[in-house]
C-alpha cells in the first residue's frame, strides 16, 4: 500500500500514560503516514487504555458511534483532594478522618443509580465560550452545570484501610469523569479522596483485548504489516441490526434515495441499522424513520 492510499478502520490503541489523546494521534499519524485520523473519546494524560483511532473514510462515524459507554479501573488514594481532583495535581484540602469499607459502600449505593455530577474545573468543558482549564489555570473558579451521569456497573473492588487506597471497576454513560466520581463518593462517605491511576477498558464497544501499543504499530508498521493491527469500520457497529440491499438499492441510497422498508431484507423496523450490500458487504450506517418507514443513508462508507 502507498502512503497516498491511506489505511480504513479502526486502530484499537492501548493510549500510554503521560500522553495526550492528540500526542496519542500525532503519534499515529507519523507512523501511518497519515492526516485523516481521529479518536473517539479523550483520555487524560495519565490515563491509560482504550482508545479508538479513525482512519480514513472511517473518522465519520466518530460522532455516530452506537455504543456510548465507557468502562475504567480505577485506583484512588483517600485523605486529601487536588484542584484537579487527581493525583497530578496541587493539594487543596487534607483530611484525617478514615474512612472503613462499609462508608464507602455505603456511598457507592448512593451513586449507583446515577446522579447530578458537576465537572471538575480541570476539564475541557465550556462555559461560557472558554474551556474550563483555562479558567482554571488563571486561579479562578466558575458555577459550571452539572449533568446527569449513570452506571451500568459500579462495584469497589479492592480496599485498603490501613493504606487508605481503594479500588473501583466502573461502566458509564459518556461524560462521566470518574476523578470527580471518586470526590463525589468521598465526601459523601464523610472523607476525601484523589484519583491516583485510571485505565480504560472498554470505549465504544471496544476493549483492550483489541488493542496494540503505539510500540507495537511501530514494529508492525516498519516491516509493513500495520495493517494487520486494523479492524473494519463495520466493527464499529456490530451492535446495531442489520440491514442487507441489493446493489441496485445500494446505488439508489449513494444518491440520497430513500428506501422502502418493505423492499429490503431485514427484521428491524425503526432507528439505526447497519447497512450491507449483497455484493460488497458493509455500505453504511443509516436510520429507519419511525413514521415513514423509509431507510435513509446518515453515513456512506464505501467509494461511490
Amino acid at each position: 500500500m502507498t502512503q497516498t492510499d491511506g489505511y480504513q478502520g479502526i486502530l484499537c490503541l492501548d493510549k500510554p500514560a503521560d500522553h495526550t489523546s492528540h500526542d496519542a494521534i500525532a503519534r499515529v499519524r507519523g507512523i501511518l503516514h497519515m492526516k485523516k485520523v481521529g479518536h473517539g473519546g479523550t483520555l487524560d494524560p495519565m490515563a491509560t487504555g482504550v482508545l479508538p483511532v479513525f482512519l480514513g473514510r472511517a473518522t465519520r462515524c466518530c460522532d455516530i458511534l452506537p455504543v456510548q459507554d465507557k468502562r475504567y479501573t480505577a485506583c484512588a488514594k483517600m485523605g486529601f483532594s487536588t484542584d484537579t481532583q487527581d493525583i497530578t495535581g496541587a493539594v487543596t484540602k487534607t483530611c484525617a478522618q478514615r474512612l472503613t469499607r462499609g462508608q464507602l459502600e455505603a456511598a457507592l449505593s448512593e451513586l449507583r443509580g446515577g446522579y447530578d455530577q458537576t465537572p471538575p474545573m480541570y476539564s475541557a468543558v465550556q462555559v461560557d465560550g472558554r474551556r474550563l482549564y483555562d479558567i482554571a489555570r488563571e486561579g479562578r473558579e466558575v458555577e459550571r452545570p452539572a449533568r446527569h451521569v449513570q452506571f451500568s456497573h459500579l462495584e469497589l473492588t479492592a480496599f485498603d484501610e490501613e493504606a487508605q487506597t481503594f479500588s473501583l471497576d466502573v461502566e458509564c454513560s459518556k461524560g462521566t469523569y470518574i476523578r470527580t466520581l471518586i470526590h463525589d463518593a468521598a465526601v459523601l462517605a464523610g472523607g476525601l479522596a484523589v484519583l491516583a491511576s485510571l485505565r480504560r477498558t472498554m470505549a465504544a464497544g471496544f476493549t483492550l483485548e483489541e488493542c496494540v501499543t503505539i510500540d507495537e504499530l511501530t514494529r508492525r508498521a516498519q516491516v509493513g504489516e500495520a495493517e494487520s493491527c486494523i479492524l473494519p469500520v463495520e466493527r464499529a457497529f456490530r451492535s446495531l441490526p442489520r440491514v442487507y440491499l441489493a446493489p441496485s438499492q445500494t446505488r439508489l441510497l449513494r444518491s440520497g434515495v430513500k428506501i422502502d422498508l418493505s423492499r429490503v431484507h431485514t427484521k428491524a423496523r425503526e432507528g439505526a441499522v447497519a447497512v450491507y450490500d449483497t455484493a460488497e458487504g458493509f455500505v453504511a450506517a443509516a436510520r429507519i424513520g419511525q413514521e415513514s418507514g423509509m431507510l435513509e443513508g446518515v453515513k456512506l462508507f464505501c467509494p461511490r
